[in-house]
């Protein structure tokens, strides 16, 4: 075996690290190169529908409150004690029904004195009159003197009055013998009974309220119209026209009845340039109970057509609204928009669309202007699937849940 001198190896040994080097950079290139082409493009996916035109009539909402037509603090006519609640709390009771009874018994006594008083006032005045035209005619025949004549009429006469005064009193205490009893004065639903068995209720409009007493249908709502709603539409009720208005509750996203105005107050309050307006709802069912929040949308324009997009496209800059258009090319544009009221679930647009075109529905923050886009058809979101998901919405999970 040969040995090399020490500075001829160290000569090899550097030569050996230069080709290693070189081959590992060259491998290295050759990988890179391997791997340097480009990834294909994304086309982002969205849901797109075209803008819908039809026939509307312009609504105004407003909240407001629900009144019975019919409410009665009920009140007992007659003192005494309370002998019989025949209600439950909270039941419907029908106008004529027994709510309370009063001890009649004292009442009862009364009306047996004063038929007493009766009779004797009719014996009274059967005597008086005969005793009278006896005197008559014997006053013809000068028979008897005219004081006695005198007296005898005037007893006939005053007998006659106390009998009037007699049947009177009787009448009075019939009358409160039945106050005894006290009834529903109006068909509806009956609140807690304040005063109960065994207590002792005096009488009069200063005195405790039994219970309270509402109507259930129809039901008011009352809310406050600004002027310009009036000038436009309410004054048309206060001439007998029929102003539609539609009712929602605080749990309801739309509205669920429908009904008319009943009345318009007869002036505006200047301080704050609304005015108090009454509509009525049937409530046969008895949902509607006063004193809930109410949505209350008034209608009063003519029909007229009007151009309607999902209300969950609109998008906000800044003071302007915005919607994503795509062009027959598929490419996505920027639109700026002026909307309206809500009709439906669908927003009024006023300006910046036209009759065709096509907006993002779903997916709006998957794109921006510019951008190609592969569309997806869907109607406006007028249909909703059993969860009250817009129809682009349940489309969108189902895509993701594929």
């Amino acid at each position: 075996m040969t040995i090399l001198p020490l500075s001829r190896r160290r000569v090899a040994i550097a030569a050996l690290a230069v080709i290693v080097v070189a081959g590992l950079g060259t491998f290295g290139a050759i990988r890179v190169d391997a791997s340097s082409p480009a990834a294909p493009t994304i086309v982002p996916e969205v849901d797109v529908a075209t803008v819908v035109q039809k026939t509307i009539t312009d609504w105004q909402s407003y909240s407001g409150r629900l009144e019975a037509v019919e409410k009665v603090d009920v009140r007992s006519q007659v003192p005494g004690t309370i002998v019989s609640v025949n209600f439950k709390d909270g039941a419907l009771v029908k106008k004529g029904d027994t709510l309370f009874v009063i001890d009649p018994r004292p009442y009862a006594a009364e009306v047996a004195r004063a038929e007493a008083q009766l009779a004797a006032a009719q014996a009274r005045t059967g005597y008086t009159q005969s005793d009278w035209e006896r005197a008559q005619r014997l006053i013809t025949d000068n028979a008897i003197a005219k004081r006695d004549y005198d007296e005898k009429q005037n007893a006939a006469r005053e007998a006659s009055a106390n009998l009037k005064a007699a049947q009177a009193a009787l009448e009075t205490a019939r009358i409160n013998l039945g106050y005894t009893k006290i009834v529903a004065p109006v068909s509806g639903r009956v609140s807690r009974a304040e005063i109960t068995v065994g207590n002792v209720v005096s009488a009069g409009a200063s005195s405790t309220p039994l219970t309270t007493l509402v109507s259930v249908s129809p039901i008011y709502a009352s809310f406050d119209a600004d002027e310009q709603t009036y000038l436009q539409y309410l004054r048309r009720a206060k001439d007998g026209g029929k102003v539609p208005v539609e009712l929602g509750l605080a749990d309801e996203s739309g509205y669920s009845r429908n009904g008319v105005i009943e009345s318009v107050d007869n002036r505006l309050d200047t301080s704050s340039g609304t005015i108090r307006v009454r509509a009525r709802f049937d409530n046969q069912d008895g949902t509607l109970i006063p004193g809930l929040y109410a949505r209350v949308k008034v209608g009063g324009s003519e029909p007229h057509p009007a151009l309607l997009i999902d209300d969950a496209a609109v998008g906000t800059d800044q003071d302007k609204k915005f919607v994503l258009v795509v062009d027959q090319n598929n490419h996505v544009a920027y639109r700026e928009i002026s909307v309206g009221d809500m009709q439906g679930n669908l927003r009024v647009v006023k300006g910046g669309l036209k009759a065709g075109d096509r907006i993002v529905v779903n997916g709006i923050q998957r794109v921006r202007p510019g951008d190609a886009v592969r569309a997806h058809m869907v109607p406006m979101t007028t249909d909703q699937d059993p969860n009250n998901a817009p129809l682009a919405q349940t489309r969108a999970k189902a895509d993701k849940n594929s």
